[in-house]
């Protein structure tokens, strides 16, 4: 039931009362489709326009497929009700699209009407593929915006060399976003525990230029003396170099206390 698909893709269409044109720019489409056509057995001409290959079908050629498809006017509409991923296969091949995921992730699948667009959408929902559509300016678009919803599609696809490639590349874009956040962080941290030091050391050397540094008691006098000597030092590391060691906690409200002192001068 491929055919169905590329019959309901935007690429095709209804060029005069006795012709049906299908037009893509691959090879590869072009020549799947002429392969399904005859194994239904339906005489159809293959052009080149300079551009796009072209599959021309004569409308009279369809008639044994009245039961599944309707011409009417410029329109080709499905209207047998059977939901079957091959005929999303064909749409796809006919007139879909996906980005690469190193970008963003994106997949579309433009149909050529409104008709076309419900059954396609139906059809997706009941695989159980969460998809948004687009109505505008007759662009009648099917799209996946989630990773997973289209790795999803493309193995009930049976894109499974895609699968596999478009998963590789989305862990390894998910690895390199959870290493670029825990360096931003830990690099966050750092500057934040750098720019305390900072503050604490001017905080002490301003206490010994003014000789107020001996008015200290003998717990702050010896963080002080310890943060001039580790200026980088973490403060759980400098609460293990007192004689009496504290915590963090200890440490980070001596410093403090210095620096209010220090303010007050």
């Amino acid at each position: 039931m491929n055919w169905y698909g590329y019959l309901i893709s935007k690429n095709a269409n209804v060029v005069n009362s006795n012709n049906i044109r299908f037009a893509t720019e691959s090879d590869y489409n072009i020549n799947r489709f002429s392969k399904l056509l005859k194994n239904l057995n339906i005489d159809h001409n293959i052009e080149f326009d300079g551009k796009s290959f072209v599959i021309t079908i004569k409308k009279k050629n369809l008639e044994e497929l009245k039961d599944s498809i309707k011409i009417e006017n410029k329109n080709i509409e499905v209207i047998e009700k059977n939901e079957n991923k091959i005929t999303i296969r064909g749409a796809f091949l006919g007139a879909g699209s996906i980005n690469n995921p190193e970008n963003n992730y994106h997949l579309e699948i433009n149909l050529s009407n409104n008709t076309n667009l419900i059954y396609i959408e139906k059809m997706l929902k009941a695989l159980d593929i969460n998809c948004k559509k687009l109505e505008q300016e007759n662009k009648y678009s099917i799209y996946l915006k989630d990773a997973e919803e289209i790795s999803k599609l493309l193995a009930l696809l049976g894109a499974n060399k895609s699968v596999l490639k478009f998963e590789d590349i989305r862990v390894q874009k998910e690895m390199r976003g959870k290493v670029n956040r825990i360096v931003n962080c830990q690099t966050a941290n750092l500057n934040k525990t750098l720019n305390a030091s900072v503050e604490q050391i001017e905080a002490i050397r301003k206490l010994k230029s003014k000789n107020k540094f001996n008015l200290l008691d003998e717990n702050l006098k010896e963080i002080a003396n310890l943060r001039l000597e580790n200026p980088d030092m973490p403060l759980v590391e400098l609460g293990k170099l007192l004689k009496k060691p504290v915590g963090k906690s200890g440490v980070n409200y001596r410093l403090k206390k210095i620096i209010e002192i220090a303010n007050e001068l």
